[in-house]
């Protein structure tokens, strides 16, 4: 089959999404339409926003759907008058099964992981979190159970003690758009393989990231702390709440850190500072230095920066308290 005969419709949103779109239109193949989210009011002035995905195809002249139901009939008739061959799904939205099972060759998606493992919404921020040294993108055919279909390509790729959520989410975006093309050129040549998914052993998942989930609990181990931030650097973003001597309390997002095991003189929670360069925190097993942040209202800085004008004698880290 020749690429312009192999029709497609492409289901994205934000800028994890785009890339692979880009590949697949300079490669050449028939996009014949783009389904996004419906534009968000955004910012300050609440003026509504158009998704990444659309941006791009806009730019390309693609024809664009942006469905606030999924099962509207009149979101499925337009799709169904596309007589498209082939669904791609990257970073979107759970589909019906009367949108999956339309094409012809089905509908594949783009996952952040080496599934089974983190299956959901965030699997590249609990890869990290949970420590893990190794990751990857797997394409497969959706079915009724989410992220459960048979597998068709996947890739590995190393996580270094020194990449956080930015460099895997970049790395993974790119590997993810290689993937897609390979398994699209697969499908069109009749020569894709399917591989049932073998759940052997414990599977981790991967859940969406809510603002409890962020929050730094330094009854926890150093190195625990540490994969959390790495794992939300740099968005959301791991946070503490701070008060200071006076009662007033403020949030301080944690960028960049480092682990210290060690035997905590003070008690957890407790914050200790030469007051020039150096900041950490008394966690369970030891410390957790504060390398980057950002105090509300304030700008992202080096710890050395916060330290010309702040001054931790007599703040401490609220414990018994969640912001919501």
């Amino acid at each position: 089959m020749e690429k312009k005969d192999l029709r497609i419709v492409y289901m994205g949103t934000p800028e994890f999404a785009v890339e692979s779109l880009r590949v697949l239109v300079e490669g050449g193949y028939n996009i014949v339409a783009v389904v996004t989210m419906p534009d968000k009011p955004a910012g300050r002035g609440h003026k509504l926003q158009s998704s990444p995905v659309k941006q791009y195809a806009e730019e390309q002249g693609l024809r664009l759907l942006q469905p606030e139901r999924l099962k509207d009939e009149t979101f499925l008739s337009e799709l169904k008058a596309l007589h498209a061959d082939l669904q791609i799904v990257v970073a979107f939205r759970m589909l019906p099964e009367v949108v999956w099972a339309m094409p012809r060759y089905g509908t594949f998606n783009l996952h952040g992981s080496l599934l089974p493992q983190y299956r959901g919404a965030a699997p590249i921020n609990w890869a990290i979190i949970n420590g893990e040294t190794e990751t990857g993108v797997t394409t497969f055919f959706l079915q009724h159970e989410i992220d459960t279909g048979n597998i068709i390509l996947q890739e590995r790729t190393p996580i270094a003690p020194e990449d956080d959520l930015g460099t895997i989410y970049d790395r993974l975006m790119k590997m993810g758009a290689g993937l897609v093309l390979k398994t699209v050129e697969a499908i069109r040549s009749g020569e894709v393989k399917e591989t049932p998914q073998r759940e052997t052993g414990s599977l981790r998942l991967a859940p969406k990231i809510y603002k409890t989930t962020s929050r730094l609990d330094f009854n926890r181990n150093a190195e625990d702390l540490h994969n959390l931030v790495r794992g939300l650097s740099p968005y959301p973003a791991a946070w503490a709440e701070l008060e200071t001597s006076n009662g007033q309390r403020v949030v301080m997002k944690v960028y960049r850190t480092s682990a210290e095991k060690a035997e905590p003189t003070e008690p957890v929670g407790t914050l200790v500072s030469d007051g020039k360069k150096m900041l950490k925190v008394a966690c369970r097993d030891g410390y957790l230095h504060l390398k980057e942040v950002q105090m509300a209202g304030k700008k992202r800085m080096s710890v050395r920066d916060l330290l010309c004008g702040f001054h931790p004698e007599g703040v401490r880290i609220v414990t018994e308290k969640v912001i919501e």
